[in-house]
């Protein structure tokens, strides 16, 4: 049980428009809806209409039924039979595919803040004063929404531009390579330079032993 990468897949990438449209619909509506009320009266309110619409809808087939007299079970038999449980095994995997991605995200945030790397730890600390200027202009809940039209929207520009966008992308790529090899060149700190260091440094204490 669970949402599979093909489903998702699916749903953002408009294979089926009217599930992808509803899901965007509904799901946009409860994001703008947190921006004017609190959570808590969000989720109630949904619950709420959902209780209605559920109950005034087995009330109808009911009142049908016995109208009727097809003797109809329960509308919603099919979903109150469904299994809906988690497996343990699939518990451990997800455990398995989530826990090196945190453990990953730890050492490398470990490794940025007590400065391992200096040049690392400058463009992080860059990253995060820009940061500083977007939470100024946008709050959380701004940047949700707009993560979440993008999740719908981003997939199926790229899909239908993929050589152009592939193209563009490579070059940037290039360029940000080119730009950080002559940064490191000129790091104090950086890995050749270490190296360099360390063997001038073997050098001239082979020459003091000569």
């Amino acid at each position: 049980m669970g949402l599979k990468r093909e489903d998702l897949e699916s749903l953002v990438y408009w294979r089926n428009p009217k599930v992808s449209g509803a899901v965007l619909g509904v799901g946009l509506a409860l994001l703008l809806s947190l921006t004017y009320c609190s959570l808590i009266s969000v989720i109630a309110y949904v619950s709420l209409a959902v209780l209605v619409g559920c109950g005034g809808f087995r009330l109808y087939r009911a009142v049908l039924a016995a109208v009727n007299k097809t003797g109809e079970g329960h509308p919603f038999r099919d979903l109150l039979d469904k299994d809906i449980a988690v497996s343990s095994d699939r518990a451990a995997s997800l455990a398995q595919q989530i826990v090196p991605h945190i453990n990953a995200s730890v050492s490398e945030l470990r490794r940025l803040f007590l400065v391992e790397d200096i040049l690392d730890s400058f463009k992080f600390g860059v990253m995060v004063w820009a940061l500083t200027y977007v939470g100024a202009i946008f709050n959380g809940l701004t940047l949700v929404i707009l993560a979440f039209v993008s999740a719908f929207t981003l997939p199926r520009l790229y899909e239908n531009n993929k050589q152009q966008i592939d193209k563009n992308l490579e070059l940037a790529r290039a360029k940000f390579a080119e730009i950080n090899a002559k940064v490191q060149a000129f790091n104090p700190l950086s890995g050749a330079a270490a190296k360099k260091l360390a063997g001038s440094t073997a050098g001239s204490e082979d020459k003091k032993e000569n």
